[in-house]
Formats: structure tokens, sequence, C-alpha cells
């Protein structure tokens, strides 16, 4: 009994101490972080921090890690719904801009250059094959290799994110703001992903005259 309700404790004491450091990295980076503040504010000393995660960047590591697996586990890539997939990365985004942030401390401090999820080899294996299936079946530009698409896809879903350029989207926006927003990207990826008409087919000489 005891050593459950140690382990019991230990568990809730890590807990916090990623819930913690979630908010600190957030917030300040990698290099920014202060151990003091994430061990204050997850009432865990230094002691037991430390005794979990090593040291400050493996705590990065830890929190970062657990954000990726929550997005890679509950958002799977549907290739022959790109449109809906970009509309839940963007929900997810909103959500939890924890992540976005995470994400961008990663790449400015960490990875500037490659994948920034190489510490999760296969994380995007799924993904591409479920792209390259929509490819097949002739639902998707085959001619945009699978990597690129996902790329693509991913960083319009970003384009309201805390990493925004020119306007980053809230929880407390208006709900038709959302709806305007996630209508935009749909189409958007609808349009950019669509297989090509084959030249001389009715929806070919539309396209055409379109164009």
């Amino acid at each position: 009994m005891k050593t459950g309700q140690i382990t019991s404790a230990g568990q809730a004491s890590r807990r916090r101490l990623l819930d913690a450091a979630t908010a600190e990295f957030a917030t300040y980076g990698i290099a920014g972080a202060r151990v003091d503040r994430i061990s204050a504010a997850a009432q865990v000393n230094k002691a037991q921090l430390y005794a979990y995660f090593g040291n400050k960047d493996k705590l990065f590591d830890a929190v970062f890690a657990e954000h990726l697996e929550m997005i890679v586990s509950t958002i799977p890539v549907t290739g022959d719904d790109l449109p809906g997939f970009a509309v839940r990365l963007y929900d997810a985004h909103l959500v939890h801009p924890e992540l976005v942030r995470l994400a961008t401390w990663a790449r400015l401090e960490r990875t500037p250059t490659g994948d920034l999820y190489h510490f999760m080899p296969g994380h995007d294996t799924e993904k591409l094959r479920s792209i390259t299936d929509a490819q097949e079946a002739g639902l998707v530009d085959p001619t945009i290799p699978a990597p690129e698409v996902l790329a693509i896809v991913t960083a319009m879903s970003m384009t309201w994110s805390a990493a925004g350029v020119m306007f980053t989207a809230s929880r407390d926006d208006p709900e038709s703001d959302h709806d305007r927003r996630r209508t935009a990207l749909a189409l958007t990826v609808r349009r950019a992903f669509a297989p090509l008409a084959e030249p001389g087919t009715a929806a070919g000489t539309a396209a055409g005259a379109a164009g």
C-alpha cells in the first residue's frame, strides 16, 4: 500500500511538473525558461524535478514529445479528406496554442533546419502512406510528392495559429469567424491538391476555360 501511494504521488508530481513546464517553455522558450519557476508552479522541489527528468533540456524534450504525440494520435491524416484534416489541425492549434509555441521555440533554439520532429522516427509514416494511397486512388494530385503535400497542408492549417504572420486566432473569437476561416482553409486545400483533369475530358475542358 505504501509503495502504491508513493507511486501515485510521484505520478501526480510528474504530471504537475509537465504542466508547469509546458506553460514555462511556451512562454519563455528553452533558454529563457527557469527551473525555479517550474518547480514553484508545480509545487515540486528541484531535486525531484532532476530525478524525474535529468535536466532542463530533457524536461523540454519530454514536454514537446508529449504534445506532439497528442496531435499525432488524435488527428490522423486522412489522405482522402485533406481539407478535413486541415480543419481539424486548425481546431487543435486553437485549443492547444502551446504546441505551436513549443514548436516555434524548438525551431528557433534547437533545429533551425530539417525535420523538427526527428526525435520521433516514423512520426509521419502513416500520414505519408495515407496521402500516397489517396494519390494512387486518383483523389489527390500525384504530381506533388506526399511529404510536400503534408508540409503544405500543415502550414496552411497554421495560418491563424500562434505562429501566424498576419493574424492569430483566439478561442474567444466569434464562432462565425472560426467558421469563415475553416471554410476558406478547406476550400483552399481542396483546390490546391485536387487531381489534375485529363485533357479532352469535360472536367479538363472546364478547367481550361476557367484558367
